[in-house]
């Protein structure tokens, strides 16, 4: 094959996200639902000599420091394929925002990869190993995610759309759990039926992020995008992950955008986005 594949890596949220506590090994118990947007970014990838990166829309290495030249390398050595190929990336998605862009971007390399070099390769332990989140976003669709995050079932999701907004600042997850280890305060595991139910109702339900308190409280920008959700008559409101992005869930695609016009005006500098979530194709 040359002439090579685009192929899309969808932006994820956190429909609720709970911290059981510290394991014995020093990771954090988790009981999320995530959720893939109709929103992310792009990879270009193409058969070539030699294994390459080139990073557009985003001040990112392009050699092992970058996890998709890392998951093009470590694909490639385990087919055993002695070419390479010449990878672009698209970055449409904020960096440190709570969205598992970077860990989308993994997942599709090796998923265009398995394309291009077809190969007996074990795809989802290969993304084991190169992060919690990577897992999630090979299948597509919605799961509840425990352990450390690499525990995934299955979740349907009905159709819903919402509204992001990042208000420009780049949160460290390391920085976020360790507020939340010193806080103490952490939850017990989601109820997901009361989830859905309330997906299905269009219900304001309080969805939580155990680590939203924490990092809320020293980012006030990110509480004031909070707030300014709610204002735009989107309900629901939370934090994405570790953050900074936060959503409000909206009852139509016409007041999603209506809101995210709303939202972009107010905050002329910010990533404000209307999307969809991508829950049935799992």
């Amino acid at each position: 094959m040359t002439d090579g594949l685009r192929v899309f890596a969808p932006a994820k949220i956190n429909l609720g996200l709970s911290v059981l506590g510290v394991r014995p090994d020093g990771y954090h118990e988790l009981s999320t639902l995530m959720v893939p947007l109709s929103v992310g970014d792009e990879l270009e990838v193409r058969p070539a000599l030699n294994l390459s990166l080139n990073v557009i829309g985003a001040d990112l290495p392009s050699d092992r420091r970058n996890l998709v030249y890392r998951a093009a390398e470590a694909y490639l050595a385990a087919a055993g394929h002695p070419s390479a190929a010449k990878i672009t990336l698209h970055k449409r998605l904020p960096l440190a925002s709570g969205l598992g862009g970077g860990s989308s971007d993994a997942a599709s390399t090796l998923k265009a990869l398995s394309q291009l070099y077809p190969a007996a390769v074990n795809l989802p332990e290969l993304a084991r190993s190169l992060g919690a989140d990577v897992p999630f976003f090979l299948p597509g669709g919605a799961a509840l995610a425990q352990g450390i995050g690499e525990v995934l079932t299955p979740v349907e999701v009905p159709p819903a759309w919402l509204v992001l907004h990042n208000p420009g600042l780049e949160v460290s997850a390391r920085a976020a759990y360790t507020w939340l280890d010193e806080s103490g305060q952490f939850t017990p595991p989601l109820n997901v039926n009361v989830l859905l139910a309330a997906l299905h109702s269009g219900a304001d339900v309080p969805y939580f992020n155990a680590l939203q308190p924490g990092v809320v409280s020293r980012h006030p920008p990110i509480a004031a995008a909070l707030a300014a959700l709610t204002a735009a008559g989107l309900h629901s409101p939370l934090m994405s992950g570790s953050g900074s992005t936060v959503f409000g869930l909206a009852h139509s695609e016409a007041q999603a955008q209506a809101a995210q016009q709303t939202l972009q005006a107010q905050f002329p500098g910010d990533w404000v986005r209307a999307a969809r979530v991508e829950g049935r194709t799992r």
